[in-house]
């Protein structure tokens, strides 16, 4: 486990500066970012994506079924001086009503897809909260990539630095993690991660099949991400390697801009 797993204001400081430096630009090529664009984001924990959207004047909503990640986000933003645009929502996206919350410009997702379950059905949910022109952003690690489960996040330093380490099948792998002295807490989430990662081939199909329109894909080799944690300058992979089903085994992290 990283320091920035356990100390939150350094996870929301990395969220910001990622956000502001890889997500705004490549969200642009698509949606121009001015004030008073609304934005909403699914998953948002602390904020820290956010922070970013609101410095330019942009209406902000977060949602999120963490309490006490949104209380920290609340801290973050106490004295920033446009936190009459922020709003956070403690509950399940798919309990809010578009007619508490509206429709949006832009929603982002970062992190958050592989996380979800019942995909095909939020993805359904999803159109409710945006019109005509609405562009959603997808940030996330395709699940066969080498720490697509979400390992780093173990206390066991050989646990957190094996990859592909959540390709065993389910009850070998949590034998592994019991045996590298994981708590129960860790244990499942791991497992929940298990039940829902997800492939580039399974959400395209969900795009597919719910009548999303893609603008515009990224695979990266190195992930955005990665430069803020370890120095590492983001590589995008050439066309040519990228090879359906096998490619999902060396993507970091895959970017999305949609729309219905």
């Amino acid at each position: 486990m990283q320091i920035r797993h356990k100390n939150r204001e350094i996870y929301f400081r990395e969220q910001a500066e990622c956000t502001q430096k890889y997500v705004i630009p490549y969200i642009e090529q698509v949606l121009c970012i001015k004030p008073n664009l609304r934005i909403l984001e699914i998953g948002c924990g602390e904020g820290g994506n956010l922070r970013p959207f609101l410095d330019l004047g942009c209406y902000c909503v977060g949602i999120d079924i963490d309490v006490a990640q949104l209380e920290k986000a609340k801290a973050f933003f106490a004295n920033h001086p446009k936190k009459q645009n922020l709003r956070f929502i403690a509950n399940d996206i798919n309990k809010v009503s578009p007619n508490e919350i509206g429709h949006f410009d832009l929603i982002i997702l970062r992190d958050v897809i592989e996380h979800l379950p019942n995909q095909e059905v939020f993805m359904r949910q999803l159109k409710c909260f945006m019109h005509s022109k609405s562009v959603v952003f997808f940030g996330f690690p395709v699940w066969c990539n080498p720490f697509g489960g979400h390992q780093q996040i173990c206390r066991s330093k050989w646990l957190s630095h094996t990859p592909w380490l959540h390709l065993l099948p389910k009850r070998l792998y949590k034998k592994v993690l019991q045996l590298g002295g994981e708590s129960t807490a860790t244990i499942k989430a791991l497992l929940d991660i298990k039940d829902t990662g997800i492939s580039l081939f399974r959400f395209e199909s969900i795009l597919r099949k719910e009548q999303y329109q893609i603008l515009k894909h990224t695979h990266y080799f190195i992930n955005p991400n990665y430069e803020i944690k370890f120095g590492l300058h983001p590589r995008i992979i050439p066309k040519y390697l990228q090879i359906p089903y096998l490619s999902d085994f060396y993507t970091t992290a895959m970017y999305y801009l949609i729309k219905k």
